[in-house]
């Protein structure tokens, strides 16, 4: 089946060529918040639907939005119910007080979880006769999204940029993801004063999730010059901001940066698409609630080291970009030099190399999925087989 996952992979390729991908208008900061709502077309009174979750209502981070929805004489109504892993329940009620509401405009204020359920509930509200199952898979939404503007308090989905939504249906304990270019919001929102207020340990698994997908889109065979240049400077920016940001959590500046390489990292991967790492990561979320940013940090080294020398060319290339070698070493000692890298801010950030709730007995099941979802969507530079798969399993398990 290689050979066929191989054409499928260039058709892939050929779509980001020929009819390209397209990219949200970038704001930043309060001005260009205010911007943003004003670009939404909206008329004075009209109703916006803000979603976002309970705890970044507590926190009331929702209050810069509130004030700009205020100044533009716009009525926000919150839809707060939205899970780190996200629902199918969790989407149709929001859809549900879109309309109860008769809301004109999605704002999305959140993590990976909230951006991606105002995607999907954007995607049912001009798709109503369509379940949320139904939209798995590739373009099954091919309508424009209500107005829509996407505000990212992590520093790492970077789903504020991408064509994909993922959700969970409990009832099968899978994760899918949505992928269709209407999918990219409208407008993007980087406001890093939002971030300050994360736990270290949140932002340092929210960066490495950024990182992967920077990783993983250079890895990939479609990985085009775009790509490869917002790949690189993400990286750059993660292993130089990211231990600032742990050091001093208040340093906006660091903040900033480490939000737009999670953008860049974005522009990325929805070019390239992900790989392993993300395919693996996806299944225990599913079926363990694990954490995306934290499965995806525990996953990552183990992967890498599994593809070997075969991937030496890439590795390479970030760790000379990112000044973390020689230019006079061999490619082997510099791919060398990445992941050590890698493994020592890993060390550094607390995280650790074991989840405890993967279960023996779940890991053939688990890299089923795993390879599942993997074939043929993701254009990898090497095929994995399912004793590889379970064998990595096995090492992250305790």
């Amino acid at each position: 089946m290689n050979w066929f996952y191989r054409i499928y992979h260039f058709a892939l390729k050929c779509i980001v060529i020929f009819i390209g991908i397209p990219s949200p208008k970038l704001h930043q900061g309060k001005q260009g918040l205010d911007s943003a709502i004003q670009a939404l077309g909206l008329q004075k009174g009209d109703n916006v639907l803000v979603v976002t979750d309970n705890v970044l209502l507590q926190l009331n981070l929702h209050n810069i939005v509130a004030e700009a929805l205020e100044k533009a004489n716009l009525v926000a109504h919150y839809y707060s119910e939205v899970l780190p892993n996200p629902t199918i329940d969790n989407i149709e009620n929001g859809v549900a007080t879109y309309h109860q509401k008769h809301c004109k405009a999605i704002i999305s204020l959140g993590g990976g979880s909230v951006l991606d359920s105002g995607k999907l509930i954007g995607a049912r509200i001009v798709r109503p006769h369509k379940q949320v199952t139904q939209l798995k898979g590739l373009f099954k939404v091919l309508k424009r999204l209500p107005a829509n503007i996407a505000i990212p308090t992590t520093a790492g989905t970077g789903s504020e940029t991408t064509v994909a939504a993922v959700v969970n249906d409990p009832q099968s304990n899978t994760k899918y993801a949505a992928t269709d270019f209407c999918l990219v919001p409208h407008h993007a929102v980087l406001l890093p004063e939002l971030t300050t207020s994360m736990p270290a340990h949140i932002s340092a698994t929210t960066a490495i999730d950024a990182l992967t997908h920077a990783i993983e889109a250079l890895l990939s065979i479609n990985c085009l010059k775009f790509s490869q240049e917002r790949a690189l400077c993400a990286c750059k920016a993660i292993f130089e901001f990211l231990p600032k940001v742990q050091q001093t959590p208040n340093d906006l500046n660091a903040r900033a940066q480490l939000l737009l390489a999670s953008h860049y990292a974005g522009q990325a991967f929805t070019r390239t698409s992900v790989g392993y790492v993300h395919a693996i990561s996806h299944q225990l979320s599913a079926q363990y609630g694990t954490p995306h940013g934290l499965a995806n940090a525990v996953l990552l080294l183990p992967v890498l080291k599994w593809y070997g020398d075969r991937i030496n060319q890439q590795l390479a290339l970030i760790a000379r970009y990112c000044g973390l070698t020689s230019l006079d070493y061999p490619i082997e000692r510099q791919a060398d030099d990445l992941l050590n890298h890698i493994e020592n801010l890993l060390r550094e950030l607390n995280i650790q190399t074991k989840l405890h709730e993967v279960l023996q007995s779940d890991v053939a099941y688990l890299a089923e999925l795993a390879l599942k979802e993997a074939h043929p969507d993701y254009p990898v530079p090497h095929f994995m087989d399912p004793c590889a798969c379970q064998g990595i399993i096995k090492d992250i398990a305790c």
